[in-house]
């Protein structure tokens, strides 16, 4: 790992001296991937992983913000710091970021002990931005004690929560649609917690009850992925977040959740597996760069582009030419 330049030398004494100013200069650094981020996090990220982190996620409008505040206020009613993450979807039109999770979560933004950072997917696949895991680390190295992860699921694809966070909260409002398509998500796979929130509405009862039902039936099936081997009874709550209705049963839940991670070795077991699909993202993202940043690699790809127009080549070809040349090998596969 190459050595840090003087001025993140200089940042990094100040993210250990606990600055919050160095900690939003380095999630900057890290989010832009600006040069020597990676060294940074090196430094940074030695001591590893510590924090309490929970994400929630769920459809538009069930009220994620209003109880990731809750739960944020209740941990500083305990003298804990807290680190925000609200990851919004890029807009198509502008590539900015709908960031209305800062406009919501004003209130949190003047705790000293709250620190609050909104990212966009930047058109990442997955509910979080490609960077929002290493945002978290450094959260997490900053040395708070939780961090709270605010994504929105709305299909398939917004599941990466799962490689980000210890506790998935999924947070359902009864307006969320009909209850059946919603069972048969592979987001409702994926939450160690669920969420009825505006259970004071019609519809709370019915909707609390078939994922009841859903976690019956699949209680005696041999599960997969998230929560595969486990023995953990997976919660359904219900909530009024916005009257604070039911929010101290969910930090309960939370801090049971994490307590059995830890006495069941799930929590260990979910950081090796972290870091192992860490470590193959960033092994992929650095030979993606290494590969564009090299000018052969580029003329490969211009004069393979022609040759497709031609008749010539095919994206195969061309491609398995680059990795060729850019590997050293005469052949592969």
């Amino acid at each position: 790992m190459s050595e840090l330049s003087a001025s993140l030398q200089a940042l990094l004494a100040s993210f250990r001296e606990g600055r919050r100013l160095a900690l939003a200069r380095a999630i900057t650094l890290v989010e832009d991937e600006h040069p020597g981020f990676q060294a940074f996090l090196h430094a940074a990220l030695a001591a590893g992983p510590k924090a309490c982190r929970s994400g929630l996620t769920g459809p538009p409008g069930a009220g994620k913000s209003t109880l990731l505040s809750a739960l944020a206020h209740a941990y500083r009613s305990r003298d804990e710091r807290v680190g925000v993450v609200a990851v919004d979807p890029t807009s198509p039109f502008s590539g900015g970021a709908l960031l209305g999770d800062r406009i919501r979560m004003n209130e949190l933004a003047t705790d000293p002990g709250i620190f609050i950072r909104s990212m966009a997917t930047r058109g990442s696949v997955g509910g979080i931005a490609t960077t929002t895991r290493e945002v978290i680390d450094v959260m997490d190295a900053f040395g708070f004690e939780h961090v709270l992860v605010e994504t929105v699921g709305v299909g398939q694809t917004e599941l990466e929560i799962t490689g980000a966070a210890d506790t998935v909260i999924v947070v359902l409002v009864p307006e969320s649609g009909d209850a059946i398509q919603t069972m048969k998500a592979e987001l409702m796979e994926i939450a160690d917690i669920f969420v009825v929130n505006k259970a004071d509405r019609p519809g709370a009862d019915r909707l609390r009850s078939d994922i009841l039902t859903t976690l019956h039936l699949q209680a005696g099936k041999a599960t997969s992925g998230h929560r595969a081997g486990t023995a953990w009874d997976i919660p359904v709550l219900g909530t009024v977040a916005h009257r604070g209705e039911g929010t101290a049963e969910l930090l309960e839940m939370v801090d049971a959740h994490r307590t059995w991670l830890e006495e069941s070795g799930q929590l260990d077991r979910g950081r090796r597996a972290r870091a192992e699909r860490r470590v193959r993202e960033v092994v992929e993202r650095e030979l993606t760069r290494r590969i564009w940043s090299d000018a052969g690699a580029r003329e490969r790809l211009r004069s393979g582009v022609e040759g497709v127009s031609q008749g010539h080549e095919t994206s195969y070809s061309v491609a398995r030419g680059i990795v060729e040349a850019m590997v050293g090998q005469r052949r592969i596969g």
